[in-house]
């Protein structure tokens, strides 16, 4: 039919002497070897045979996509003819010759906006037909074609039709380059929005938007939502855009790549992305089909005139996300108890459980054994961003229960901490302990104690059983002398670890957690902020936080509200002081003579750290003069310790060794 028509206009042009003008080198002798001239003139209808062509019907065949195309994104006769006519070079180079003959120059190979209103039988007056050219026409909104050279007179402006279009009407389903690293593999995970959405579906309602905390509104429970559809979901994770990119473009882009594979669009989360520009959204919400988009921030009334099906979400459930990590580990029969376990402590959405169970077998793989509890842990913590890490140091935890020698009731305290991170999803989750008014599910525990009694190794010992990392804030990085930047750094540092699966360790808490005071000037003033901040942000925190201090006193009193534990280390008495002894004394250090282990854990009351410095103390000591340590090298490194401590050494604590303390 495009051929048909491309022939008359030819014809029209020489009946009018054109076609031939000064500068053309294509002359119609090779116009007539490029046309393939119809059998038989048009039927004389009235109708122009290239809107004949593209009518389509109301269910096009499956394979006819242009006519797909149409219905999807609800165009009319004319804006597939138009279409048809602005892809032709791209399929076809004859096109692009016989374009230049009628335009009377050789270096317009693309049509012009008068070209295809003529082939296609419309006149370039009509109004109709140039709205169907306008920014908000289907064409142009859905990113089909583009209009170019605004600078020319209208009629002469060449019209495009972008490549992943063309490639989808030739048959490919190849992903747009600027949407493919955005997508998501399929999966979806029931959801308890599922009949609203349906009931809103049925209603004409297309717009959904689904709000969570960061990370809590996942595409799978979104996709999940849609099921009932019978459409297949597109997922894409807005997260991963990059900071270069125009938001709007990318969103059309987004928007036009579910109409072409006449998918369900589900996107987010949003809240950067219109943060840079509000036109996004309006650029996601012009997709033509049912439309899920997912952020943590309240939806913002002018960001798009369409009113969303506003839904709450909260994190997956426990039993949802073992339902995942099955399907992730191919283990249908369900998770066996060590695998269970290793990933109960892990906050991650269905996504990240399926990122995470490639990265376990990649470790396995690299290590050359089977996919055990530590591959998944491994696959998990991989899951991490670097994002906090500004502010706070990452620890890869080491230290094992065995390794903190501590008294009861700590002890056993230090690790409940660690059970009630592990079952916080079924009591919270499942069970809805917290009740009416409850802000957080974390769990926060105070560490108060004098220095080296195990605090800090306390929280690695959490960490590394919960298979976590320690994320240990850096005071120097989150304090500021400036008004309001204190609050600003700990906004970021929550906001980071709010969807990292770590544990959170402040030392020396009672620097930020300080007690207020009667307000005497500003300084006071600004500094009860900072603390009344901070408590509440410690209530809306949802992981784990551990707090460490020596003066316990110094704490405000609304903190002891919000803590889940408080866990008193003492200083060990002679039993844990000669465990402590032992541990820091390995057998693969030399030693020369006897060393009085039971002596030491009697006479010296002193804390754990201070143990490991008399120890170390005596290595280097022994290491410097090339020999095995000795007991007078562990007695002079004690008499050190307790000189730097600002404490006597006298002659009752050091006994038959007193002697030694002089040199």
């Amino acid at each position: 039919m495009l051929e048909e028509q491309v022939a008359a206009a030819v014809d029209r042009g020489r009946d009018h002497g054109e076609g031939g003008g000064q500068g053309m080198f294509i002359s119609e002798a090779d116009v007539s070897r490029l046309l393939v001239r119809p059998a038989s003139s048009p039927d004389g209808s009235g109708m122009n045979p290239l809107l004949a062509a593209t009518g389509g019907s109301e269910e096009p065949a499956a394979d006819d996509r242009l006519a797909r195309l149409g219905v999807s994104f609800g165009l009319e006769p004319l804006d597939l003819a138009v279409l048809l006519v602005a892809l032709a070079p791209d399929v076809d180079s004859r096109f692009e010759q016989l374009y230049a003959y009628l335009h009377d120059d050789v270096s317009r190979r693309r049509p012009t906006v008068g070209l295809c209103l003529d082939l296609c039988g419309v006149p370039v007056a009509s109004t109709e037909a140039r709205a169907r050219f306008r920014p908000d026409a289907p064409l142009a909104r859905h990113r089909l074609a583009t209009v170019e050279d605004a600078a020319v007179p209208y009629p002469s402006r060449a019209l495009r039709v972008p490549d992943r279009v063309v490639d989808h009407l030739l048959g490919s389903d190849t992903p747009d380059p600027a949407v493919a690293p955005l997508l998501l593999p399929p999966l979806a995970i029931p959801s308890p929005h599922a009949a609203m959405v349906d009931s809103a579906l049925a209603s004409g309602i297309h717009l959904f938007y689904l709000r969570g905390q960061r990370g809590a509104a996942d595409h799978a429970e979104a996709a999940g939502a849609l099921v009932g559809l019978g459409l297949p979901c597109l997922s894409v994770d807005l997260g991963r855009v990059e900071p270069q990119a125009d938001p709007q473009e990318l969103g059309a882009a987004v928007a036009r790549e579910a109409g072409l594979l006449e998918c369900a669009l589900v996107a987010g989360p949003i809240d950067d992305l219109a943060e840079r520009d509000r036109r996004a959204v309006e650029a996601l919400v012009a997709a033509p089909g049912p439309l899920v988009l997912l952020g943590a921030r309240a939806w913002e009334p002018g960001w798009t005139p369409s009113v969303p099906v506003i839904l709450d979400v909260g994190q997956t459930e426990e039993s949802g996300r073992e339902a995942v990590w099955e399907i992730a580990l191919d283990r249908g029969g369900g998770l066996p108890a060590d695998l269970t376990e290793a990933t109960s402590a892990f906050r991650l959405g269905p996504h990240q459980v399926l990122r995470a169970a490639w990265a376990a077998q990649v470790y396995a793989a690299a290590r050359g054994g089977d996919l055990d509890a530590e591959a998944v842990r491994a696959g998990a913590r991989a899951q991490n961003g670097g994002g906090l890490e500004t502010l706070a140091r990452r620890v890869r935890p080491q230290a094992t229960p065995d390794d903190l020698i501590l008294a009861e009731p700590a002890a056993g305290q230090v690790v409940e901490v660690a059970r009630r991170a592990r079952l916080r999803h079924r009591v919270v989750g499942e069970w809805h302990m917290l009740g009416v008014g409850a802000r957080g599910a974390g769990i926060t525990a105070l560490f108060a104690g004098p220095s080296g009694t195990g605090k800090t190794l306390a929280a690695e010992v959490i960490a590394g059983s919960l298979g976590l990392d320690l994320y240990v804030v850096d005071l120097a990085s989150v304090v500021d002398k400036y008004v309001g930047e204190t609050e600003k750094n700990l906004e970021r540092i929550f906001n980071g670890a709010q969807g990292l699966n770590g544990v959170l360790f402040f030392d020396e808490a009672d620097a930020l957690f300080g007690k207020r005071s009667a307000v005497n000037d500003g300084h006071d003033r600004y500094a009860n902020i900072e603390v009344a901040y901070l408590l509440q942000r410690m209530e809306q925190f949802d992981g784990v936080s551990l707090l460490a201090t020596n003066l316990s006193a110094n704490l405000d009193d609304a903190f002891a509200r919000r803590i889940d534990l408080r866990i008193v280390f003492p200083l060990p008495e002679p039993p844990e002081r000669f465990r402590l002894w032992r541990r820091h004394l390995p057998p693969s250090l030399p030693v020369e003579g006897d060393l009085d282990v039971t002596f030491l854990a009697n006479a010296f009351r002193v804390a754990g750290g201070d143990i490991r410095n008399i120890c170390l103390g005596a290595a280097y000591e022994a290491a410097g003069h090339d020999r095995a340590v000795t007991m007078a090298d562990l007695v002079r490194a004690t008499a050190q310790e307790y000189r730097k401590l600002g404490r006597l050494c006298t002659e009752e604590d050091f006994g038959p060794y007193f002697h030694l303390t002089a040199v």
